[in-house]
């Protein structure tokens, strides 16, 4: 077995590495901290084989965390800026890890860390085959009826797809903004994942946009009226084909 530690300041992306963790038959999670320097103390009294570690956060960042170490454990970094490739395998990081990232990528970092421990000769290779493989995962989008289950904080919630108004993207995390809700379901997810799952009663209008076509009240111009208050711009990449969609529905002269 591998043990981990896991190390993120965002809960819904520290979430996300303590489920690929738990979902790797070789690694186990020996804790998980939201800063390096509760990381530090961690690490002060017990001892992990490897560090999935988030780079940017406040106070200590990852890299210089690492750095400090004076006998550091096998590293995977991860962080949604890749200009921090380069540095990371300067201080020999056994893998980087860019988000938005799935199990398959995830899956690979871990078999990395394995192939360096038999490197090593700090691995048995009478260890079960089963320690190759993952256990059965299931991605909260995989629903066969009309609903889906969205991760938020440490939490599953149950949507109706047919109440979604529409998903706002930001970085690695997307807002699902609900009917009749004042606030959004944020949740760690691509929006090409969230496209790929969704019915074609929604329709990307924007780098940062997918709209459900059902609660469009208005189009304007450039912008789609979604309520009183709530504009969302139509991207030049995407005008085209929200056009083609209009045109369907267009009655008049």
């Amino acid at each position: 077995m591998i043990r981990c530690l896991a190390i993120d300041d965002e809960p819904l992306a520290l979430q996300q590495l303590v489920t690929y963790i738990n979902k790797v038959s070789f690694l186990e999670l020996a804790a998980q901290c939201q800063s390096a320097l509760e990381a530090r103390q961690f690490l002060e009294h017990d001892t992990v084989d490897a560090i999935f570690c988030d780079i940017n956060m406040p106070d200590l960042n990852g890299m210089d965390f690492v750095k400090s170490l004076s006998a550091p454990p096998l590293i995977v970094f991860t962080t949604a800026y890749s200009e921090y490739a380069v540095e990371g395998f300067r201080v020999n990081a056994v893998d980087y890890l860019l988000k938005p990232f799935g199990l398959q990528d995830f899956q690979r970092a871990a078999n990395r860390l394995k192939e360096r421990k038999v490197e090593r000769g700090e691995w048995n290779e009478n260890t079960s085959a089963a320690d190759n493989s993952l256990s059965s995962f299931h991605s909260p989008l995989t629903s066969n009826d009309d609903t889906l289950f969205l991760k938020t904080d440490y939490r599953m919630v149950k949507v109706s797809i047919a109440d979604i108004r529409y998903i706002e993207g930001m970085s690695e995390y997307l807002k699902v903004w609900i009917e009749g809700e004042p606030k959004p379901i944020i949740t760690l997810l691509s929006m090409k994942k969230m496209e790929e799952r969704l019915p074609d009663t929604f329709m990307r209008i924007h780098r940062s946009y997918i709209v459900n076509l059902t609660k469009i009240q208005e189009v304007n111009k450039n912008r789609i009226l979604m309520d009183a208050n709530t504009y969302l711009p139509i991207g030049d990449l995407y005008k085209e084909t929200f056009q083609a969609y209009l045109d369907t529905k267009f009655l008049g002269k």
